[in-house]
């Protein structure tokens, strides 16, 4: 075991390296698949029908496919012909995660914005409000509160989801533990990685709470628990 721990020491560099890459995909990501999750979950409300089957057609591509494959495609195929579009891999990583886990934040964003009650819609309506002050001001915040549960566990499953990015040569985490094993030991390496994810999802659990706290609290609703849609299940890698 010394032996072990001495070869992590010497290691500790790339696991360094591996763990920045690793947040770095993870709050990249993160913010990538919000952008995209508010902007289709609002899409699939709206009235035009071309507009709403875009939005349900992207939404259920990324939701059905696996996310490895989308990781290839993006980085194998898209630099062939006619594509010839040649990226970091680092930015494909985002992107894969983005669009993924977008999509199934999505649903989230849809469901929130349908669980507001109805008498607040009506409220806006009575208040000769334009559609975006009634989204901006009223239904959106309330909307947020009910969102962040759930987007927390779409935040813990991206943070999982990066460790399949070394399949495109990406060197996070799960890659610098994978070649460590080669020098100690299956056990202590991945040992090693499940309690440094675990922190990482803990930290980020954390950090979700607080942001739902602050998000009830701006509602004037001090702790009290808001009605939560369901949470995303099935995330698929």
């Amino acid at each position: 075991m010394t032996d072990y721990i001495e070869t992590l020491g010497r290691r500790l560099p790339q696991v360094l390296d591996g763990l920045l890459i690793t947040v770095e995909l993870t709050i990249g990501g993160a913010v990538l698949a919000l952008l995209i999750a508010i902007g289709l979950g609002l899409l699939a409300r709206v009235q035009n029908v071309f507009l709403r089957g875009f939005a349900r057609v992207v939404i259920e591509f990324f939701r059905g496919t696996s996310l490895v494959v989308q990781l290839f495609f993006l980085f194998f195929v898209l630099p062939l012909p006619p594509f010839n579009l040649d990226l970091p891999p680092l930015v494909v990583g985002l992107i894969g995660l983005g669009l993924n886990y977008g999509a199934y934040g999505a649903e989230v964003v849809r469901g929130s914005i349908n669980s507001v009650p109805k008498g607040q819609w009506e409220a806006t309506t009575a208040l000769s409000m334009s559609p975006t002050q009634r989204m901006v001001r009223v239904i959106f915040p309330q909307a947020w509160a009910l969102m962040i549960p759930s987007l927390n566990n779409l935040l813990i499953q991206l943070l999982k989801g990066t460790a399949v990015v070394y399949t495109i040569t990406i060197v996070e985490l799960t890659k610098v533990f994978n070649d460590l094993r080669q020098d100690t030991d299956v056990f202590f390496a991945y040992s090693v990685a499940l309690v440094i994810y675990f922190v990482l999802a803990y930290i980020l659990s954390t950090l979700m709470g607080l942001l739902e706290k602050r998000a009830v609290a701006k509602l004037g609703r001090g702790t009290k628990k808001l009605k939560m849609v369901p949470d995303t299940k099935g995330v698929a890698a």
